[in-house]
């Protein structure tokens, strides 16, 4: 069984009060509804009490952007043989509702599950949309990247959102049934560990100890996990406030003794467990100005942590 090693993990690195959660949360991403990370994520996140909706591409559509297509019936199987030939543009998992997959773009499935699944199985908008965890890191060039796409998308909808990534030496492209039948190889046990560490920010992100909104308008934020090599614990990894993009001539928000902040980049490649958090520009992908990457801080400071200094 998976719950109770799961739970187990899930006690390690959070406050027993924090495991009990209500939040409305719809995931997509661009590697598939059936890819082993994302339904890791959905399993995670349900088992601790929140709301979830999954919500995502039939296929592997990692690469797509921003790309934006109507949804078509099935012309070539979903991924892993999970649905069929001719099946309809959207469908659901027969044994589950709240597990759907959208025949079109990231962006078009995460638009779905806002506008169509959450008023059906919520009775209103997400809470928050959880993009990923990608398999492989998205760093610095965001706008090929689906999983950002999906975000942005949220973003630009009005909903709070954040795009995770973890390192492709710890995530594969397997099916889910591998969580169950392979629980011991790297992906399954990556799979785990980014999605646990996905619920303890949100933890932090979604605490109502601080007032809305959430996160400023128009912007999302971007996560990137390291490899789980050196990393073999939840309790290992720490969060740092970071760039989407090094530049030397820009002021950021004051924080850990200077005003600016390390690239994701660098930060993820840092000797040691270190998750970057980029603030971005939904429209741009860009980086925002140090008063917005202020508001994110403020609201995450108990969870970041200084990067170590070269």
């Amino acid at each position: 069984m998976r719950f109770p090693t799961l739970l187990f993990a899930l006690l390690t690195v959070l406050e027993p009060a924090s495991l009990v959660h209500g939040e409305r949360i719809l995931i997509g991403n661009d590697d598939g509804w059936a890819v082993a990370a994302i339904r890791a994520q959905f399993n995670i996140l349900a088992e601790t009490g929140f709301d979830v909706i999954l919500s995502c591409p039939a296929i592997n559509l990692s690469g797509t952007g921003s790309l934006s297509a109507p949804p078509t019936i099935v012309i070539i199987p979903c991924e892993f043989d999970t649905c069929p030939i001719l099946s309809p543009a959207e469908g659901f998992n027969t044994s589950d509702p709240r597990l759907n997959y959208v025949n079109s773009f990231p962006v078009d499935a995460v638009n779905y599950g806002i506008n169509t699944l959450a008023p059906e199985l919520f009775g209103g908008p997400p809470d928050f949309v959880v993009s990923g965890p990608n398999v492989g890191n998205n760093l610095e060039v965001l706008f090929t990247s689906g999983t950002i796409g999906a975000a942005s998308a949220a973003a630009k909808a009005g909903i709070p959102s954040a795009a995770f990534s973890g390192s492709s030496d710890s995530l594969s492209q397997v099916s889910y049934t591998t969580l169950d039948s392979d629980p011991s190889s790297t992906n399954s046990i990556a799979s785990n560990i980014y999605s646990i560490l996905t619920l303890k920010f949100l933890d932090a992100l979604l605490s109502d100890l601080h007032p809305p909104p959430i996160l400023p308008a128009g912007t999302s934020l971007n996560v990137n996990y390291p490899s789980i090599a050196n990393c073999t614990n939840e309790a290992d990894f720490e969060f740092v406030l970071t760039r989407v993009v090094a530049d030397a001539s820009a002021t950021d928000v004051e924080t850990c003794g200077t005003t600016h902040l390390p690239a994701e980049a660098d930060v993820v490649a840092l000797e040691g467990c270190f998750a970057s958090v980029s603030v971005f520009d939904a429209s741009t992908l860009g980086d925002v100005d140090a008063a917005t990457q202020g508001a994110v801080l403020s609201r995450l400071v108990d969870l970041l942590r200084c990067a170590p200094v070269s």
